[in-house]
């Protein structure tokens, strides 16, 4: 078992290095330890050739822990020591869902690059003021849409769908279960003004996707909802939604999302993608193949040339982290469009707002 291949919040995949700059070319720091996807967001930037020179969170467990993990990370007094610290081009980031806006912010203002966890807002007002600062500075904010970003299934998915293997992509349908573990989440995850509703939260990775698999900059929301069917003890909680979507191209999207992922799962979630095009389908089994293989990574490709079954875990990498290393060196949009970025969180909050809820 990989860390945190039982539980989400600590998934953190480890690639292989594929440095695209030297040793001291690309310093960055980390801040805001609240979400272990810290971990996955740090190890993909020093994979691709970042240099981790600080560290900062009011925790000193938190910065323990991940000092344990990058030994040579120095730990800053604050985060004002890592903003006014010239060299560092990028911050990351994965603070309290509600906080990442401000954060950003203020780091952007400082005349950093900013990368944050997802969801990267909670409110549109965030949204907003986040999209003036982009304006006034020139900097970028990107976001770790992990389900795409850094499982070598889906990268390799976006890879056929632009070789053209399954033709024009019509719909997509995405299932991101998750593992609850509730004993083991901080309040702030129980706190609907904190964490934002769980279309806002884990729904903003599968949008991200939809726009991304279907060459869409935009969409309309179609319907969506959300319930709490199984935890009473956490009123706040969302334990289920789904929502549909429609591209401006036409292209239809459905998705679901849940924290009930069952114990006797070897994974914290059986995430799947779905995808139809005019001439095949893909599906992509993320992290696990139920019942046959712990391993994750399983891509299925039916077209006019036959049935085939990929295994990719190791082989396939994580390009993004080198291509947004190389976007903040050359101020170019590559990795991701600051455009994209901002749509998909625009669409899940909208999700979220618009939801029926469907239990009392």
């Amino acid at each position: 078992m990989t860390l945190g291949s039982k539980d989400g919040m600590n998934y953190a995949p480890k690639g292989k290095p594929n440095p695209v700059v030297k040793e001291g070319e690309f310093p960055i720091a980390a801040a805001a330890l609240d979400h272990g996807h810290i971990y996955g967001m740090c190890n993909g930037l020093v994979e691709a050739g970042a240099t981790l020179k600080w560290v900062y969170d009011p925790d000193s467990k938190k910065v323990e822990d991940f000092v344990a993990q990058f030994p040579d990370v120095k730990v800053a007094e604050s985060l004002e020591q890592i903003l006014n610290d010239d060299e560092i081009k990028l911050v990351a980031a994965a603070a309290i869902p509600s906080e990442r806006s401000a954060l950003g912010n203020k780091v952007m203002k400082a005349g950093k690059d900013y990368f944050t966890d997802k969801t990267p807002f909670t409110t549109t007002e965030q949204l907003e003021e986040t999209k003036k600062v982009v304006e006034q500075t020139g900097q970028k904010y990107m976001v770790y849409f992990s389900e795409r970003l850094h499982v070598e299934g889906a990268v390799f998915a976006g890879q056929l769908i632009q070789d053209g293997a399954i033709g024009e992509v019509i719909q997509v349908t995405g299932f991101g279960p998750h593992r609850l573990n509730a004993p083991s989440r901080p309040d702030w995850f129980f706190k609907k003004e904190q964490y934002g509703g769980i279309l806002c939260d884990i729904g903003s990775h599968q949008i991200e996707q939809f726009l991304y698999y279907t060459g869409n900059k935009d969409a309309k929301l179609l319907h969506s909802k959300v319930g709490n069917y199984n935890n009473p003890e956490y009123p706040e909680l969302e334990d289920y939604g789904d929502a549909t979507l429609v591209g401006n191209n036409g292209a239809t999207f459905y998705f679901k999302v849940d924290w009930f992922t069952p114990d006797g799962l070897s994974t914290w979630g059986d995430g799947r993608t779905f995808i139809t095009g005019t001439e095949g389908t893909i599906e992509i089994r993320k992290y696990v193949d139920v019942a046959r293989e712990e391993s994750g990574d399983h891509l299925y490709l039916v077209n006019k040339d036959g049935e085939k079954h990929y295994e990719l875990s190791g082989k396939v990498g994580f390009p993004f982290f080198g291509e947004l290393i190389k976007d903040c060196i050359n101020r170019t949009e590559n990795a991701m469009t600051q455009e994209h970025a901002f749509k998909a969180a625009e669409l899940c909050l909208k999700a979220q707002k618009e939801a029926v809820v469907v239990t009392k």
